[in-house]
């Protein structure tokens, strides 16, 4: 668990599991932007662990964290990523890494990173993306799973997995308000949808999973329904530790937070 904020101390999801907390609180210079000194701090921090493994990293402000564990993967491989925005907006303060355009900077900078599928944004905000990018996407918008049973968004997922190893990133600000309690807007995906796409994907990739984080906390100094969050939280976990079992792609024993190498 990244723990930048103290959010996960009120949650329950984790405890009773074989967890290993990154604290992160006194690195400055990381809420929504990732600094050149928070960068090499994180990166050091984080440096024991690998790609593998299920990583929760606080609320949405943090989710460029993605990127950085990207760097680790060592392989072509595709990206599954579910979340209410686009997170690819070009960086508008002297490259700084931020939690909207993650996703813009692994795609221009990972070259094994060959395709990404995102699940949630509208169609207007994708339509902002810049055609480089959105050549790289597979895109199934919000207003398309307003209207699609959750058959037909599993075989979308299914669809564009499996070709490659696959990472999968989950914002729960995708998520409708009565399955998550997020500190950004969020979408009207039903959390058993999503449940039943990331089946879909386990029996699909089978070992091709190199890693999982999941985001979208409320913001610990409001008053948010952080129980909410505890309980889609371990659902996800569930889900994604009958998929991993007992070790990481590259058979090392996993954590919550990734392998020991």
């Amino acid at each position: 668990m990244m723990d930048f904020s103290g959010i996960y101390e009120d949650q329950q999801f984790w405890r009773g599991k074989e967890v290993s907390r990154v604290e992160a609180r006194d690195i400055p210079g990381t809420n929504c932007y990732c600094d050149e000194d928070a960068m090499h701090a994180i990166r050091s921090r984080i440096a024991p662990y690998s790609s593998g493994g299920i990583h929760f990293i606080d609320s949405g402000n943090y989710h460029y964290m993605t990127r950085i564990w990207l760097e680790k993967i060592s392989e072509p491989f595709s990206l599954l990523v579910f979340d209410n925005h686009t997170d690819m907006q070009p960086p508008a303060f002297g490259g700084l890494l931020s939690c909207g355009g993650w996703i813009y900077d692994s795609v221009m900078e990972l070259p094994l990173l060959k395709r990404v599928i995102l699940i949630g944004p509208d169609e207007e905000a994708f339509s902002r993306v810049e055609p480089e990018i959105q050549e790289k996407v597979e895109f199934l918008s919000r207003e398309k799973l307003l209207e699609m049973e959750e058959a037909q968004v599993c075989a979308f997922v299914s669809k564009h997995v499996g070709k490659l190893p696959l990472y999968i990133s989950v914002d729960k600000d995708v998520l409708c308000k009565d399955d998550a309690d997020t500190n950004w807007s969020q979408g009207d995906m039903r959390l058993n949808t999503m449940l039943e796409c990331l089946k879909r994907v386990r029996e699909i990739c089978a070992e091709g999973i190199l890693g999982v984080d999941i985001c979208g906390e409320c913001d610990v100094a409001e008053s948010g329904n952080s129980a909410l969050n505890d309980r889609a939280n371990a659902a996800l976990m569930e889900c994604f530790l009958s998929a991993y079992g007992s070790e990481d792609h590259d058979g090392n024993k996993n954590e919550i937070t990734g392998g020991n190498r």
